[in-house]
């Protein structure tokens, strides 16, 4: 444990079916990121995961992204990046003749977003009624008389505040909104430096 290292790792799954990965020439089976997952949880329960998915990889069936579905089930991600497979110029995989139907492709996405959300909704409603310690960087561009900041595990916050004085500091604030992708709350008194 460190007090510099904040509680949030960015892990990258792609796809939560090892034959996928395997076609994707990932380094990595569905096996082992749920351990280095469990290895995360086992020693910072409360550490946010965030992770990046590809739907649509060509030759991917529905049982496969069912698999891809059932990981983040099981990991329940605070936030997840998520795209359909789009073919790149130069890469095999853009040449092969089992390309998903974009109908597949944008359906597939939609599931896996509405999967997201939910899951970024749960994760971030822990955070109701916390006091969280959070680093100011700019002005709400939407309300100007508030901040916006970021905990330990990555959340945006917004909060009253006059930027001019609070930027690059930290501040506790008192969580009082929950929202899918943001919380809000109240500045309950400056962290001494």
């Amino acid at each position: 444990e460190t007090e510099t290292a904040c509680e949030s790792f960015h892990v990258p799954f792609q796809s939560g079916s090892s034959e996928v990965l395997a076609a994707m020439g990932r380094g990595h089976t569905r096996e082992k990121y749920l351990t280095i997952v469990d290895r995360i949880r086992s020693r910072l329960p409360d550490a946010s995961i965030t992770a990046d998915v590809i739907v649509g990889f060509p030759g991917e069936t529905e049982e496969q992204f069912q698999e891809t579905l059932s990981l983040m089930r099981e990991v329940k991600f605070d936030s997840v990046n998520t795209a359909a497979y789009s073919p790149r110029p130069n890469t095999p995989a853009a040449d092969w003749t089992n390309q998903c139907s974009e109908e597949d492709k944008q359906s597939r996405l939609r599931r896996i977003n509405d999967l997201n959300a939910e899951h970024a909704s749960e994760r971030r409603a822990r955070m109701m009624g916390r006091t969280v310690e959070v680093l100011v960087e700019e002005r709400n561009v939407k309300v100007p008389t508030q901040v916006m900041g970021r905990t330990t595990h990555g959340y945006i916050v917004y909060c009253d505040g006059d930027i001019d004085e609070l930027r690059g500091k930290l501040v506790n604030v008192k969580i009082d909104k929950c929202l899918t992708y943001y919380l809000s709350g109240k500045i309950v008194e400056a962290v001494e430096e």
